[in-house]
């Protein structure tokens, strides 16, 4: 794997796989700009990796700042892939590949972060660099647990919050969630851990113990739940149990293929290919295709914003633009086909296109957040006026 040189390359780049190796850096231009503004803008100190991680750690745990997590995030890639490479090393009779350690590691960013005490380690990476293999043991000795344990003892494991989690990310109803959570808490109460084999092996209760468990449920029903519902029985009861156990286990130990999803929120995040050496001329590139691809989306945003605003006029006013605009008749002609006033052709165009500017400088401030100056006013009232006899005129 080439190893990152430049700085901006280490806060705004992210690994690829192609199977189990490594195959190459993607950029994330978003991440990109934003570091490289950073950096030409800030006191940020541009020679210090440590320094940004820092400031990044900073703006994240203070400020709950995404774009600092993703930054983050892109950081420690190495870190990850290396932990990774060590774990798949280790366990050499896991089911699972490099790319699932990669992944498990990259879904871990926050709790990673949240361990993080500058006090304790002044370099972020050198920490990442221990704690996220040992990390990865962890979730590996979960999971492990996690598959041996019988429904009955992780629901005796498991906490009201944790049980709360799991059924809100399972879908269900409130009304649900309450029903499952009474059933839960009846059956924490009255199964009272007594086999000698530990908690891991706990089995389904007896028939007596069932039946205390519905009865409990039946009389609590009417004062905990807000809804009233029918009575229930040991089927019903048994039914929500397990199935709440499948969702606790679904929701503290998720399966590899969907870590993912976790890693990053921003759908609207573009990624390019990375070429070794880091070319800033590809980046320029890249930017300079993104701001044409603004600009186009900008254009439509504006001609439909004026299109709209011509609408708003009254209807004689509407006329003369037309007359003038589409069919390219002077104010003389437009006076004899209207049978107006010179003063008042002149006026209303005049008018018009006053409102016309005034309502583009308005939409500019409030919608692209333009400071408006009077050099730019007058480039806006050019603009307008080429846009008129250009596009108004081709939409006849």
């Amino acid at each position: 794997m080439r190893p990152r040189q430049q700085i901006i390359e280490m806060f705004s780049t992210f690994i690829e796989l192609e199977g189990d190796r490594f195959s190459k850096w993607l950029i994330d231009i978003k991440l990109y700009r934003n570091i490289q503004n950073c950096l030409e803008y800030s006191a940020l100190n541009p020679n210090s990796e440590n320094f940004l991680a820092l400031h990044w750690h900073k703006c994240w745990r203070e400020e709950s700042n995404s774009i600092a997590i993703m930054h983050l995030s892109a950081y420690l890639q190495e870190s990850n892939y290396w932990a990774a490479k060590k774990t798949i090393a280790k366990f050499t009779n896991s089911q699972h590949s490099l790319a699932d350690y990669f992944q498990m590691a990259n879904a871990e960013i926050e709790t990673i972060l949240k361990n993080f005490n500058i006090e304790k380690c002044s370099s972020l990476k050198a920490y990442a660099t221990m704690a996220v293999p040992s990390r990865l043991k962890d979730i590996l000795r979960q999971r492990k647990e996690a598959d041996i344990c019988t429904n009955w003892a992780l629901l005796r494991k498991v906490s009201k919050k944790q049980l709360l989690e799991a059924l809100a990310q399972a879908g269900l109803s409130p009304i649900l969630i309450a029903q499952y959570r009474l059933a839960w808490t009846c059956f924490k109460e009255l199964y009272v851990q007594n086999q000698p084999g530990g908690t891991k092996s706990l089995l389904q209760p007896e028939p007596q113990l069932w039946e205390a468990i519905v009865n409990l449920y039946n009389r609590e029903r009417q004062n905990q739940l807000t809804q009233p519902t029918p009575q229930c029985t040991r089927e019903k009861i048994e039914q929500w149990l397990t199935q709440a156990a499948i969702y606790v286990r679904g929701y503290l130990y998720p399966p590899v293929s969907s870590l993912n999803l976790a890693i990053s929120e921003d759908d609207s995040t573009t990624t390019f290919d990375l070429p070794d050496p880091f070319s800033d001329s590809l980046i320029a590139q890249m930017i300079a295709q993104e701001d044409a691809q603004n600009q186009q989306n900008q254009q439509s945003q504006i001609e439909a914003f004026l299109l709209k605003t011509l609408q708003t006029f009254e209807a004689k006013s509407q006329e003369i633009l037309k007359l003038y605009y589409q069919q390219g008749l002077t104010q003389p002609q437009i006076v004899e086909r209207l049978q107006m006033s010179q003063p008042t052709v002149s006026r209303r165009l005049l008018k018009a296109r006053e409102l016309m500017l005034a309502a583009l400088i308005q939409w500019s401030q409030d919608t692209l957040n333009i400071s408006v100056t009077s050099n730019l006013v007058n480039d806006m009232s050019s603009a307008l006026e080429e846009w008129l006899k250009v596009k108004y005129g081709e939409s006849s």
